[in-house]
């Protein structure tokens, strides 16, 4: 049995990068996922697609965790389909980064609808649907929330008020057998950094010159730290922040 067995947990933002490597490592350890996606069908549908040929359990569902309507539809759909809800990941997040004399309106507004309100409302409908025995939500945020990088403010600034949420959270939700953890990724090789270009350039040079493990991180390496959090191995675990990111400072 895996240490999952019987669970069925929502990752949002499940498309690519971060978000499906979870989802696959959940599945792999006996969990029924709900791979959400806020456009990417097509990539929802790949990671159900390998999770299902492996032998698991998972169904891709659309929704904007920006939006309470999409939200509460996406927590319906999953009580339908599985029955029931003991995990939750808060991995959907947007970043752009920008100077300060570039920052606007609408990207300040974009990040937080996204990398804050987002959690906020997912992890308060995951309420109505965890059982008794309680649930363990795991906000994704990133080590920019204490490693100040040049033209992430807005993005830092999101990130930084995620793992406060995390420990008001903690210590709101306890009573109800919620446990609430932050996990801060590194620099990790995905689709995104990719399309940014900070994979293969001067950015992930720096970075790596910074990391006593001398790599950048991989989906897979999250993907274990959030398997740890999601199962009994962290059960006395809540309110606290796991770096995964080769050491990093």
């Amino acid at each position: 049995m895996g240490k999952l067995s019987g669970k069925v947990a929502v990752v949002t933002g499940a498309s690519k990068g971060i978000g499906a490597g979870i989802a696959k490592a959940f599945a792999d350890e006996g969990a029924s996922v709900v791979v959400n996606y806020a456009s990417s069908r097509a990539g929802a549908d790949k990671v159900v697609a390998e999770i299902t040929a492996s032998g698991g359990k998972a169904i891709a569902l659309g929704a904007d965790v920006s939006k309470a309507a999409d939200v509460k539809k996406l927590f319906d759909e999953t009580k339908k389909a599985f029955g029931r809800l003991d995990v939750l990941v808060n991995n959907a997040g947007v970043y752009k980064f920008a100077a300060l004399e570039d920052v606007t309106e609408e990207d300040y507004r974009w990040h937080f609808d996204i990398n804050v309100l987002g959690p906020l409302l997912t992890t308060r409908e995951a309420l109505a649907y965890f059982p008794a025995e309680g649930g363990s939500v795991i906000n994704v945020s990133s080590v920019a929330a204490y490693n100040p990088v040049a033209t992430a403010s807005v993005y830092s600034a999101t990130k930084g008020a995620l793992d406060t949420i995390t420990q008001v959270l903690a210590v709101e939700l306890g009573p109800r057998n919620v446990r609430v953890n932050t996990l801060s990724p590194g620099l990790v090789e995905t689709e995104g950094t990719h399309t940014l270009g900070t994979i293969g350039g001067d950015f992930e040079q720096q970075i790596v010159a910074r990391t006593p493990l001398k790599r950048v991180g991989q989906p897979s390496d999250i993907a274990r730290a959030a398997v740890f959090l999601a199962s009994q191995d962290s059960g006395w675990v809540t309110g606290e922040r796991i770096s995964a990111s080769g050491g990093y400072r």
